[in-house]
């Protein structure tokens, strides 16, 4: 059995202050969850939200994480960083990061390769476009994710691959549950053909379209789907404890 795993990404909301009061709000809907509970937060926030995770079962988690050790790579941040705080889990290739900071397949995979040396956890984004998914090409995109953004991967059961419909990020708009499945069926078997059926059998693969406490219950039924990367709702305490609770 996959052990579903619901992670919040901030994206840019939220100052020190607000996160720690933001986690301090959820802390206590979240204590009996049967999944992993994750925050991903802005890097300036990482300090004090850190703080204020202590003696909590909500792990910590980075939005970025650059593939150089060190060096001249202005406003990034490295493995080593995070981990001097706490980071558990770090976001790699989400969309925003592709479209707006030229993120690409390489560069997914080289962060990626990086975080896992460090001992972090990445949550691999991959994603088609509205045009892309109209046209018939989800599958031809997806799969060129996977095999140019998972290679060289020694154990591929040590990442969370998120599947996020570019077109269902932001917008309101959601794949139905049975896409959802279809889809990430279709990422698992791409896996399994990649490096084995049983490591992707093990593999986590979230679902990060939009996911509300609306729809959760319904895409967290899907035998494919094991959790989700939460955008919006992440910010309001009451909506992202009705995800991570979606069993109750």
């Amino acid at each position: 059995m996959r052990r579903p795993i619901i992670a919040g990404n901030w994206k840019m909301n939220n100052t020190a202050s607000e996160g720690v009061t933001l986690v301090k709000a959820i802390a206590p809907l979240v204590t009996d969850a049967n999944c992993d509970v994750v925050v991903c937060v802005p890097a300036i926030d990482i300090p004090a939200v850190s703080e204020a995770l202590k003696g909590t079962n909500i792990k910590l988690g980075a939005e970025n994480v650059h593939f150089a050790e060190k060096g001249a790579y202005t406003g990034e941040i490295s493995a080593a960083m995070l981990l001097e705080y706490g980071v558990e889990y770090v976001i790699i290739g989400h969309s925003e990061r592709r479209q707006y900071f030229a993120e690409t397949d390489e560069t997914v995979n080289k962060r990626t390769l990086t975080a896992l040396k460090a001992g972090l956890t990445p949550i691999v984004c991959i994603g088609e476009s509205l045009e892309e998914r109209e046209t018939g090409k989800t599958e031809e995109v997806l799969a060129t994710q996977i095999k140019d953004g998972l290679k060289d991967i020694e154990d591929i059961t040590k990442i969370v691959i998120a599947y996020e419909p570019v077109w269902a990020i932001g917008t309101g708009k959601t794949a139905t549950a049975e896409q959802a499945n279809e889809t990430i069926a279709f990422i698992r078997k791409t896996v399994g053909e990649m490096f084995c059926p049983k490591c992707a059998d093990a593999l986590r693969i979230q679902y990060g379209g939009s996911m509300n406490a609306g729809n959760c219950k319904e895409l967290m039924a899907m035998p494919e789907i094991d959790g989700g990367l939460i955008g919006d709702a992440s910010l309001k305490a009451p909506d992202f404890a009705a995800i991570v609770n979606f069993d109750k």
